[in-house]
């Protein structure tokens, strides 16, 4: 992005009216135009900025923008809002001078949008904190309220200020917000009884039907549909790309941020009700006995659902809108009302009612925002108030709208030419006189106390008798006839023969904008305000929290006969009021410019932008800034400039900078007459002084530019060829390097084989001489070796020989003792083979048995019935032996691999073996189900966590059980636990513990031979778990339960162990009373399952289907 560092540089147009050249009318519109054509919005007059709506979003708003422009000259950077905004902050903090921001400009030409944006600038480049943060979001907040209240959309302006507003914003030593105090001026409350065709009414009727909740909208008696409301116009009721209902959720949080309690918010929407209702009351004529007629209302629906909102009375406010009392001294006179006159009240009522409320809500936020601190403030005011209007019928409100112009206009001439003369005065430079044209003499027509418009109105409406809009035309007349901007159809300035546009009810003013011809009719009317005392009186009794706030005048305790001031007396003294306090401050002027009709982007229209330029007195400005000097300029940015246009200068200066801008203004040969030296500017009278300066610059940052071009091209030059020579020398050494590197492995290579030759032939002669010397050597060591294998085979002979002799008579000596011992033997063979050989053969048998074991061997499984037949019948004994000792063997290695958990899975299964093999029925089906010992899971189930906690021990076994109840034999589930030291009984639903009994208090243990799963526990006589008696219980996991109880008992050592009784019928003690068990086989209710059933106070019979 291009950063520019002056007004002047890259200027599209001319970004300073002042310096236009040639000025005329239509030269000053074409720079507009240029200018509004590449997104330049801003032009300055001076320091006056002119600002165009663009009707579209520009990214320079940016919080980079704001950055930019903080703390810079005004006339460094381009044209902006952001520029004036710093600078009269910058005054205010640093030279503790007060600042007033004037926003003038007509409807939809983005006054209030610029005012925004100042207020934001402000907010962002002031100090930072809770409490100034706290202070900056109020200020900021205010706005969202004010524009619901006091906006409408017009023909010209979808968010257009029907009234005037002036912030005063207060700060403190170091430049930080402490609050602020708002000014309103003439709310249009025409408008809430009656909207021109394409308009609204006020915004905060249509975002409180769109965007309020139903319940809200039922409190307040209201429904959706606009249709329903005589006040809202329905041509217009909705605008493209404006949402009501998100507008009043954030008009409802920025009163909240403001400050306003929740009721405060209530009572101000019931108001807003309250006017809505007022406008669907209708009347209807009555005839009375003495010719009068007298109005009473049509549907009193409307006037009872608004008579509950305020809280009165509806037959008090029924009476005020049909009589009339009017108070003279000490007399009082009721009257009857027409129906017009009855319309008239409403409307006057509904105006009012609005208006004040207006005025309450601006008061109450004053009281948020106010500064707490009584020390002196810094104050900035921004004035956002209605720009010239002139309309094809103008009334009573465009006549003193543009009266307040008119004021604003002089004000502004006069600090104008007061600045223009102070500068010139502080800088030393002599002073001429400016003509000017001075709108006074219109002030003076409007607002003189005794020959003035504003003063005849007065008149006229205090005036006893008829009073009529044309008496008043009359007195005009007759008293300002003579005046030369005033003109009408008997006025001797009008020229009424050949002016046929001056109709006989107009008057026509001679505005320093341009020539207005207002209509009289209404002017009467709107200047009396008049509410009738009956309607303040009846407002006065409601019992609402806001009706006694702003209708004081109703309180009948306080009765004031004066006539109240007119609206015009009030706005003349608000008027000057706000103009002695602009006059305190330092002003800073926005002119804002709508740049066509359809509220379009990228459309201007020369007529348009002309007219708003005239009655803006924009060219007047422009005439009274170049009257004297048109340009001035600091000293040191001057010379900083265009120092490059003199040699002497160039490039520093070391002497003081009005010398050297002395010396350079000599060397360019520049008249004296167009310039003057101030104290600390230099002053050009002539724009084309300065643009030839500017000329004179761009010539010459051209050659400096080629100058720079040069040197950097040469030194780039310079820097390759050093570049270059350095890497020929890098390379140059490189390759020297490899090339003796070469060379040298070459010469080494050479020296290595000629080495290598060497040192091979004397090797081989080394060789020579020790294979003859070795060939020697074995030559002599193989002869001794035959000569000494020669000797060894002959004496290996002569050993052999001996041998073989020695052998044989051995030999021959064992034949000998072996026929001797066989003649021996042949005696007794035949009695001893048959033993012998049966021997060998029961041997070999066995022998041939074990191999073939080994072989048909048994798997290692324990259930494994299979053993290999003997094969001979006298071999049962061991077979049958053999089986056992493997069988053992094996059952014992099968038991090595158990773990502990298993090997007592299997003495559980064991000793319920031991407890109920061929004793009950149940126990086969039990065999093949493992014991989980924990079917309700009670450590994972929430459910159980109570119960779980309750039980300290380690639980053993949890099921359900149906606990047998002896009054009819019905089961109801319970929860069974056991544990190392007790067992416990407990709810299944909700966990609670019935019962915990110690298993030294269980003795034995019940149950019967049948397929069923009931069992008794009986519990020791005399102890305390006895006290309600025994347990029937039945359960599906019989076996189990019955077991672990069995070896919980036998664990215990200090008791003895629990008896378990088989049997068909048992006797079981339930509190006092013994009840026999009987267990009968037959049908049961329940199909396979066994059923209880009470026979009588002795017996329970359970019936166990057959099997």
């Amino acid at each position: 992005m291009e950063v520019k560092t002056s007004l002047l540089d890259n200027m599209i147009g001319v970004g300073d009216m002042v310096l236009l050249e040639p000025l005329s009318e239509e030269s000053f519109i074409e720079n507009l135009r240029n200018r509004f054509d590449h997104n330049e919005i801003y032009t300055y007059i001076g320091s006056v900025v002119i600002s165009m709506n663009p009707y579209r979003s520009l990214p320079i708003f940016t919080p980079e923008k704001v950055e930019e422009y903080r703390n810079r000259n005004f006339y460094e950077l381009s044209p902006h809002i952001y520029a004036l905004a710093d600078e009269a902050y910058r005054s205010l903090r640093d030279q503790d001078k007060d600042q007033c921001i004037l926003i003038t400009g007509e409807s939809g030409a983005g006054k209030t949008e610029a005012s925004k944006l100042v207020m934001s600038y402000v907010a962002a480049v002031c100090g930072k904190g809770q409490e100034v943060n706290k202070v900056k979001e109020q200020l900021l907040q205010s706005n969202p309220v004010l524009e619901a209240f006091g906006n409408a959309k017009t023909v010209r302006n979808d968010n257009s200020s029907r009234f005037g507003k002036y912030m005063d914003i207060e700060f403190d030593f170091k430049g930080d917000p402490l609050g602020g105090v708002i000014s309103n001026y003439l709310l249009e409350k025409s408008r809430v009884v009656k909207q021109p065709r394409g308009e609204r009414n006020f915004h905060i009727f249509y975002q409180l039907l769109s965007g309020a909740s139903d319940d809200t909208l039922k409190k307040l008696k209201l429904d959706r549909d606009f249709s329903k409301y005589n006040y809202l116009s329905l041509d217009s009721a909705s605008v493209t790309g404006l949402d009501d209902a998100a507008c009043f959720r954030t008009v409802r949080n920025a009163m909240q941020i403001v400050g306003f309690m929740e009721d405060e918010v209530q009572s101000v929407l019931e108001l807003v009700a309250a006017v809505l209702k007022l406008g669907n009351i209708e009347f209807k004529p009555e005839s009375r006995v003495n010719g009068f007629d007298e109005s009473r209302v049509k549907d009193k629906n409307d006037l009872k659902e608004m008579c509950e909102l305020l809280g009165i009375e509806q037959s008090v406010l029924e009476r005020a809108f049909s009589y009339r009392t009017v108070e003279a001294k000490m007399e009082k006179v009721s009257t009857t009302l027409n129906v017009s006159q009855a319309y008239y009240a409403r409307d006057a009522l509904a105006k009012n009612l609005y208006s004040r409320l207006f005025s309450w809500l601006v008061t109450r936020i004053n009281e948020s925002i106010k500064a707490q601190a009584k020390t002196r403030h810094k104050v900035m005011g921004v004035l956002d108030i209605y720009g010239f209007e002139i309309f094809e019928e103008n009334s009573f409100e465009q006549f003193i709208i543009n009266y307040c112009n008119e004021k604003l206009q002089q004000i502004f001439i006069e600090l104008t030419l007061r600045e223009e003369q102070e500068e010139y005065i502080r800088e030393d430079i002599e002073w001429t006189n400016i003509e000017y044209f001075n709108n006074a003499i219109i002030c003076d027509l409007i607002e003189n106390n005794q020959n003035g418009i504003l003063a005849m109105l007065d008149e006229e409406c205090l005036r006893p008798g008829t009073v009529t809009d044309d008496t008043f035309l009359d007195k005009l007349n007759t008293i300002c006839a003579e005046h030369q901007h005033f003109e009408s159809r008997l006025s001797k300035n009008s020229k009424f023969l050949t002016d046929h546009s001056l109709p006989h009810s107009c008057f026509r003013i001679q505005h320093y904008a341009g020539k207005v011809l207002y209509r009289v009719e209404g002017f009467v009317d709107k200047n009396n305000d008049l509410l009738y005392r009956d309607l303040s009186q009846a407002m006065y009794k409601a019992n609402h929290s806001l009706m006694k706030q702003i209708f004081p005048e109703g309180n009948p305790a306080k009765v004031n006969l004066k006539r109240p001031p007119t609206a015009g007396f009030q706005f003349k003294a608000s008027v000057g009021t706000l103009m002695r306090n602009l006059l305190t401050k330092n002003p800073n002027y926005i002119r804002c410019i709508k740049p066509n009709d359809k509220k379009a982007a990228h459309i201007f229209t020369d007529t348009l932008v002309c007219h708003q330029a005239r009655y803006l007195g924009l060219m007047e400005n422009v005439r009274v800034r170049r009257a004297g000097y048109a340009f001035r300029q600091m000293y040191e940015p001057c010379l900083e400039r265009y120092k490059m246009l003199c040699k002497q200068t160039w490039p520093h200066w070391r002497g003081p900078t009005r010398e050297g801008v002395e010396v350079l203004m000599a060397d360019l040969q520049i008249s004296t007459e167009e310039f003057a030296y101030g104290r600390s500017k230099i002053f050009i009278r002539n724009p084309r002084t300065l643009f030839f300066l500017e000329e004179k610059r761009r010539g010459c940052l051209e050659n400096l530019a080629a100058l720079i071009q040069k040197i950097y091209r040469g030194w780039k030059c310079r820097k390759h060829f050093l570049l270059l020579k350095k890497s020929q020398v890098v390379v140059a050494a490189w390759y020297r390097r490899y090339a003796q590197q070469n060379k040298y492995q070459k010469i080494k290579s050479s020296t290595v084989v000629m080495q290598s030759f060497i040192r091979g032939w004397k090797a081989r002669k080394i060789l020579r001489e020790l294979k003859y010397q070795k060939r020697c050597k074995e030559a002599v060591t193989t002869i001794s070796a035959y000569w000494h294998g020669t000797q060894a085979r002959r004496e290996l002979r002569r050993l052999k020989e001996e041998a073989r002799r020695k052998h044989a008579v051995a030999v021959i000596w064992a034949y000998w003792l072996g026929l001797k011992v066989r003649r021996e033997y042949r005696k007794f063979f035949r009695a001893h083979a048959g033993r012998k050989i049966y021997d060998f053969t029961i041997q070999r048998i066995m022998q041939k048995y074990f191999l073939n074991l080994k072989k048909t061997m048994p798997s290692m499984s324990p259930i494994d019935k299979k053993w290999p037949a003997r094969p001979y019948l006298f071999m049962e004994g061991a077979n049958t032996e053999l089986r056992r000792i493997f069988y053992l063997w094996r059952c014992k290695k099968y038991r090595s691999q158990f773990t502990e958990d298993k090997k007592a899975v299997y003495e559980e299964k064991l000793e319920a073996s031991e407890i109920f093999k061929d004793k009950k029925a149940l126990y086969p089906s039990s065999v093949s189900q493992p014991f989980k010992g924990d079917y309700v899971e009670i450590n994972k189930n929430p459910k159980y966590q109570k119960l779980n906690t309750a039980v300290e021990e380690k639980v053993i076994l949890a099921d359900v059980v149906n606990k047998i109840n002896r009054a009819n034999g019905k089961g109801s589930s319970r929860i069974f636990l056991l544990t190392k030291n007790n067992f416990v009984l407990a709810d299944q639903k909700t966990g609670q513990v019935k019962a915990s009994i110690p298993l030294p208090d269980l003795t034995s243990v019940s149950v019967s031979t049948q397929n069923d799963g009931f069992f008794a526990l009986k519990l020791k006589e005399g102890s305390a778990s006895a006290a309600k008696g025994d347990f029937l219980l039945s359960s599906d996991h019989l076996i189990e339960i019955i077991t672990k109880l069995h070896r919980a008992g036998t664990a215990m050592a200090d008791r003895e162990q629990i008896n378990i009784n088989i049997s068909d019928e048992f006797l079981v003690q339930f509190k006092q009373d013994k009840v026999c068990v009987k267990f009968v086989q037959g049908g049961s209710k329940n199909g396979n399952s066994a059923a209880c059933k009470r026979k009588n106070n002795r017996l329970l019979e359970v019936s166990v289907p057959s099997p």
